[in-house]
């Protein structure tokens, strides 16, 4: 980790939740939380609580272009965690300002499955991630329904199926993969990281809550946060990884809404 006298920036570049607990909202606070500065591109708007989504507006992508162009045009933006890009036109737009504005790290969340297994994005989406925005990252962060859409195989079902998916994930272009094990049962949560030379076991306690709204968009913004702050990759994730699992264990003090809550971004501090 080396320290610097400079404000740390992150930027998130995904769609808004407007109860708060994923997404844009989420992303800002696990930065604040962890000592960055967040700044945001919205790629659309959602009406979403803790009961499911209800509706979705998308951004128009020459809009989302503008909304980058300001960000980096002004901001000295160390690292960038991109989440939903809904369509192939907001893929291809955020792939061209990536390439031109050059960020030092680029964390890519793939999200492409809802909670109930349903696939989000179209075919041709999930395409044009593969082939322009993929390649671009230094780090994409898959859950398993994540990882199966990208390779095409069906869903991992114990940790060798979990371990036998992680090279060709890392073949798909990205300078390192995470994948996420938090769906599979047992009494711990087991994460794979390969660094793109070696494969690392990360492990945390398996916390028993319903409240894990926006757990997957919280951890990829919290690795980009450290980041920002001049961690290396392999000390940010299971930093990372920490943070997290306070958040999930501490999310029951919290009372918002009457589906699955969100954690508890703020945990050290409320």
């Amino acid at each position: 980790m080396t320290i610097t006298n400079e404000t740390p920036i992150a930027l998130t570049i995904a769609g808004s939740d407007s109860g708060g607990g994923a997404g844009i909202q989420a992303d800002l606070k696990a930065f604040s939380a962890l000592g960055a500065y967040g700044s945001s591109v919205i790629t659309a708007l959602t009406a979403q609580n803790t009961q499911g989504l209800q509706g979705i507006f998308d951004v128009e992508p020459a809009f989302i272009r503008q909304q980058l162009d300001s960000v980096f045009s002004d901001l000295a933006i160390k690292a960038v965690k991109v989440g939903m890009l809904s369509q192939p036109e907001v893929i291809t737009t955020v792939a061209n300002a990536m390439a031109h504005y050059s960020p030092a790290y680029l964390v890519l969340d793939p999200v492409m499955v809802a909670t109930s297994g349903d696939v989000l994005l179209q075919q041709a989406a999930i395409e044009t991630l593969k082939q322009s925005l993929i390649p671009k990252a230094s780090l994409i962060t898959p859950n398993l329904h994540e990882a199966a859409v990208l390779l095409n195989r069906p869903v991992p079902e114990n940790l060798d199926q979990m371990i036998d998916m992680v090279e060709p994930l890392l073949a798909l272009g990205s300078q390192a993969v995470l994948l996420k094990g938090g769906h599979l049962s047992g009494d711990k949560a087991v994460d794979f990281y390969h660094d793109g030379k070696s494969l690392h076991r990360l492990e945390s306690d398996w916390i028993k809550t319903s409240n894990t709204h926006g757990t997957g968009c919280t951890l990829s913004s919290a690795i980009t946060a450290l980041l920002a702050r001049g961690y290396t990759m392999n000390e940010a994730i299971p930093e990372a990884k920490k943070y997290i699992a306070e958040s999930i264990a501490h999310a029951d003090q919290l009372n918002i809404g009457q589906g699955n809550g969100p954690v508890h971004h703020f945990y050290k501090y409320w």
